[in-house]
C-alpha cells in the first residue's frame, strides 16, 4: 500500500485537532475563530508535546485559498447598492474610526521603537474591527435584532470596503518604500477604474449568463460556476497589480446582485468554512511563545489602544454621524477588537517581506485577547453610560446627544443642478472608463494581431483597428453626450430661468470635448495626419453617432439591460413578497424599529393563532407581516396561523424583540429518546383465541389503544393485500402492523397475556 501524501496527514491532524478545539469552544460559548486560532497553536512546531503538521508550505497554500473565499462570502454579503442608501452617517463613523485607530497604531509602534513600515502596517490592523467576530458576538448575545448592532453592521460594510482599499495602498508602499501623495492617488486612480470596470462588465454580462441557463444549472453546476468565476477575477485581479483577495471579493459583489445570491451563499458556505477553518488554524500556527514573551509589553499596550481606542474614537465617530451618546457608546464599544482583516493584512505584509517576523503572532495574540473581550465590552457598554449620565451636566448630555456632521433632514433633498451634475458626471465617468477599456483591448491585442496578418499593409492594418475600435465605444459616447439632456431636471432648470440656458449648453459642450477626445486620441493612434484634421473627424464622427438612430436603439437597449441586470434580485424580492416596507427607514429614527424573525421548525409557536399567541401582552411588539415561502401577509388578523418557516415581520423597541428572538429560540420541541421511537414492522398470527378475532379495524384498537398501523394481509401473494374498515379480523389472518418499538411490544404483551388466560 502506497504512503499517504503529507498534505492529506496534515489536513487531517488539523481538522481533527479544530474539530476537537471548537466544539469545546462551543460549549463554553466563544467565537470559533478562536478555537482555530488554539488549534493551529497546537498543530504547529512550538507545541512539542502533540503531533505538529509536517509541511508548513501546502497548508500556507490551502490557507490562501481560504483567504479568496473568506473575501467572496463577504462581497456575497456586499452590495454597492447598500451603500449608497446607507446615506452620509455610516461614512462619517466609519471614517472617524479608521483615521483615528490608523493614528494611535502608527503612535504605538512609533513609541515602540518599530520601523516605519511596521507601524503603518500595524495601523492597518488596528483600523478594522471583526465584522465576523461581531456577528457572532451580537447572535450568541441575542443582540442581532437591536437598533444599535444594525447601526454597527453598516459601519462595518464599509470597513470592509475599505479594507480592500487599503490593502492596495499596503502593496503600493509595500514595493515603493516611500509612498507620496501623487502614488497613493494614482493607486486609488487606478482602484476605481478597475473597480468601475469589472462591476458593470460583470453585471451586464453574469446575469444575463445566468438568467440564460437557468433551466439547466442546478445547486452542483451554480456551486462550480461561481467559484469557477470567483478564481477567474482572482486570477485577473492579480495580472492587473491587485491583490487575489480583491478579485474575489469583486466576484462576490457582483453575484450578490444576480437572483442566485441567496442560493450561492447557501452554497458556498461549506467551502467557506473549511477552507476559512485552515486559514485561521495556519494563524495559530505562527503563535511563537517566546517571541510573545519578549513582547508582553507591545501586547498590552496594543490591547489597551484597542480597547480604549474603540471605545473614545469610536464612540466619537457614532456621535458625529447623528447618533445619541448611549447608542453611540453601545456601537463603539462594539468594535473593540480586530480579526480576519488583521491577519490578512499581516500575512500580506510577510509575503511582500516588508514586516518583521514578530508582527504577525503579536497581532495574533492581540486579536485572541480582544475577541475574548468582546461580550464583555458590549455588557460594559451601559454602565459606563448611565456612569457618565451621573456625571455630566444635563445641557452637556444634551449637547453631546446632537452632536452630528450628518446634515439635517431639512437639507438632504438635493436641488435640480445637484442632482442633474451628478447624474452626469457619474455617467461620462462609467462610459469614459468602458471607452478606455474598450481602446486598451484593441490597441493591446487586437492591432498586433492586425499587423502580423496585413504584415504587407500596415496602413490598413491601422485603419481596421482604428475603425472597428470606434465602432465598438460608439455606443458609448453616444450616451455620454446624450443621455440626461432630456430629463426632468434638465427641462425643469432650461423652464426655470434663461440664465441657466448657458450653463446647461456649457455641460453638453464638455461632454462633446470628452467624447471627441476618445476619436481623436484613436484615429491620432493609427494615422499621421494634422491635429486640426484628426479632430475635425473626430467632430463629424461624433455627429453621426448622435444623429444614427440604429445606434439609439443599441444604446438604449444595452442600458435597458445593464438596469434590468442590476435590479433583478430587488425585482425577485418584489414579486415575492420580499421587499421590506418603505416605513422603516422613518421607524428607525424612533425608539422602535423594524425586525424579522424566523420561526424554527421545532417552534412551538408553530401551529398556533396569533390570537392564541398573544405577542403584543406578552412582548409588546406588533407583527407587521408575515412572510410565507413567495406570499406575504400584510397586517394578519388574529386568526392567522403561524407555520414553521415563517418570517415575521415584527416592530417594537430592542428590548421587546430581544425577549421575542429569545423565545423562538428556547421554546422549541425537544425529543432526546429519538433511539427508543424507532418504527418496526412486526408479523402477528391471529389464533383461535386473540382478541381480535371478529372485530374489525376500528374496533380492535391497533390505532387508537397500541398507536399502531395495519399495513396489511399476507395471502401468498407477492404484495400484502389491503384490509377493508369494515373486515373482520378470522382465525389465521397473517397481519403486518408498523409502530414505535414501545407500542410494538405493548401489543405483544398484551397477546401473550391473553393466550395465557
Amino acid at each position: 500500500m502506497s504512503e499517504l501524501p503529507d498534505l492529506v496527514k496534515d489536513l487531517a491532524l488539523i481538522l481533527v485537532v479544530a474539530g476537537i478545539v471548537t466544539l469545546l469552544f462551543k460549549r463554553l460559548r466563544q467565537p470559533l475563530v478562536l478555537g482555530y486560532i488554539v488549534a493551529g497553536f497546537l498543530v504547529s512546531p512550538h507545541m512539542p508535546y502533540i503531533m505538529s503538521v509536517v509541511d508548513r508550505a501546502d497548508v500556507q497554500t490551502w490557507a490562501d485559498i481560504g483567504v479568496i473565499f473568506l473575501l467572496f462570502s463577504l462581497g456575497l454579503d456586499f452590495s454597492f447598492k447598500k451603500i449608497l442608501k446607507m446615506g452620509i452617517a455610516p461614512v462619517i463613523a466609519a471614517t472617524t474610526i479608521i483615521f483615528s485607530m490608523m493614528f494611535l497604531g502608527v503612535s504605538v509602534g512609533s513609541l515602540f521603537g518599530w520601523s516605519r513600515m511596521d507601524s503603518v502596517f500595524l495601523a492597518g490592523m488596528l483600523a478594522m474591527s471583526s465584522t465576523t467576530i461581531i456577528y457572532k458576538a451580537f447572535d450568541d448575545m441575542g443582540l442581532r435584532q437591536q437598533r444599535f448592532a444594525s447601526l454597527v453592521m453598516s459601519v462595518l460594510i464599509l470597513e470592509d470596503v475599505l479594507a480592500i482599499v487599503m490593502m492596495v495602498l499596503l502593496s503600493a508602499f509595500a514595493r515603493g518604500c516611500s509612498p507620496d501623495g501623487s502614488q497613493v492617488l494614482q493607486s486609488l486612480l487606478r482602484i476605481g477604474f478597475f473597480l468601475v470596470l469589472w462591476f458593470v462588465v460583470g453585471i451586464f454580462l453574469i446575469p444575463a449568463f445566468l438568467r440564460r441557463h437557468r433551466s439547466l444549472i442546478n445547486d452542483e453546476v451554480l456551486l462550480i460556476v461561481s467559484l469557477g468565476l470567483c478564481c477567474l477575477m482572482a486570477v485577473v485581479s492579480t495580472h492587473v497589480g491587485f491583490s487575489s483577495a480583491f478579485g474575489a471579493f469583486v466576484m462576490g459583489s457582483i453575484l450578490a446582485e444576480t437572483i442566485e445570491a441567496d442560493k450561492i451563499i447557501h452554497l458556498v458556505e461549506p467551502v467557506k468554512n473549511l477552507f476559512g477553518a485552515i486559514f485561521f488554524v495556519s494563524v495559530g500556527m505562527l503563535v511563537d511563545p517566546t517571541i510573545l514573551h519578549t513582547y508582553a509589553w507591545p501586547i498590552i499596550g496594543i490591547v489597551l489602544t484597542i480597547l480604549l481606542g474603540q471605545a473614545i474614537f469610536g464612540s466619537m465617530g457614532y456621535l458625529l454621524s447623528g447618533q445619541r451618546l448611549k447608542t453611540a457608546m453601545r456601537c463603539g464599544f462594539s468594535m473593540a477588537q480586530i480579526g480576519e482583516f488583521a491577519f490578512i493584512i499581516a500575512s500580506l505584509g510577510l509575503s511582500l517581506g516588508v514586516v518583521s517576523s514578530f508582527l504577525y503572532p503579536v497581532v495574533v495574540t492581540v486579536s485572541v485577547i480582544t475577541t475574548f473581550l468582546t461580550p464583555y465590552m458590549i455588557r460594559f457598554s451601559t454602565p459606563c453610560y448611565n456612569l457618565l449620565e451621573l456625571r455630566l451636566s444635563p445641557s452637556l448630555l444634551m449637547r453631546l446627544d446632537h452632536l452630528t456632521l450628518s446634515p439635517p433632514a431639512s437639507l438632504r433633498g438635493e436641488s435640480h443642478w445637484k442632482s442633474l451634475l451628478l447624474q452626469m458626471t457619474r455617467n461620462t465617468l462609467i462610459y469614459s472608463i468602458l471607452s478606455i477599456a474598450v481602446i486598451m483591448l484593441m490597441f493591446t491585442f487586437f492591432l498586433p494581431l492586425s499587423q502580423r496578418i496585413l504584415s504587407s499593409h500596415p496602413l490598413w492594418a491601422n485603419l481596421l483597428c482604428g475603425t472597428l475600435t470606434i465602432l465598438f465605444i460608439s455606443p458609448f459616447l453616444r450616451a455620454m453626450v446624450v443621455k440626461k439632456n432630456h430629463s426632468e431636471e434638465f427641462q425643469a432648470l432650461w423652464a426655470e430661468s434663461r440664465l441657466n440656458h448657458p450653463l446647461l449648453i456649457l455641460t453638453i459642450l464638455v461632454r462633446v470635448a470628452v467624447a471627441s477626445l476618445f476619436i481623436f486620441y484613436t484615429a491620432n493612434r493609427v494615422s499621421h495626419f494634422s491635429n486640426a484634421l484628426l479632430f475635425t473627424v473626430a467632430i463629424i464622427l461624433l455627429i453621426l453617432m448622435i444623429i444614427s438612430r440604429q445606434l439609439k436603439h443599441s444604446s438604449i437597449r444595452l442600458e435597458r439591460l445593464f438596469i434590468q441586470n442590476l435590479r433583478s434580485r430587488d425585482i425577485e424580492a418584489q414579486v415575492l413578497g420580499r421587499r421590506r416596507p418603505l416605513y422603516e427607514g422613518h421607524l428607525l429614527d424612533r425608539d422602535i424599529h423594524l425586525a424579522e424573525l424566523d420561526v424554527p421548525p421545532a417552534s412551538l409557536f408553530a401551529g398556533k393563532t396569533l390570537s392564541e399567541l398573544a405577542l403584543r401582552n406578552r412582548f409588546g411588539v406588533h407583527v407587521s407581516s408575515i412572510l410565507r415561502a413567495n406570499l406575504r401577509i400584510n397586517i394578519p388578523d388574529g386568526h392567522q396561523v403561524i407555520f414553521p418557516g415563517d418570517r415575521l415581520s415584527v416592530i417594537g423597541s430592542d428590548e421587546q424583540i430581544s425577549r421575542l428572538s429569545q423565545a423562538l429560540t428556547e421554546e422549541v420541541y425537544e425529543s432526546n429518546d429519538v433511539e427508543e421511537r424507532e418504527m418496526r414492522l412486526r408479523q402477528i398470527i391471529i389464533t383461535a383465541g386473540s382478541p381480535l378475532v371478529g372485530k374489525t379495524m376500528q374496533e380492535s384498537g391497533l390505532r387508537s389503544r397500541y398507536n399502531c398501523m395495519v399495513v396489511g394481509l399476507e395471502e401468498g401473494k407477492e404484495t400484502l393485500s389491503p384490509i377493508l374498515p369494515n373486515r373482520p379480523f378470522q382465525k389465521g389472518d397473517i397481519v403486518w402492523v408498523v409502530g414505535e418499538t414501545s407500542s410494538i411490544e405493548k401489543l405483544e404483551t398484551r397477546f401473550k397475556r391473553h393466550l395465557a388466560n
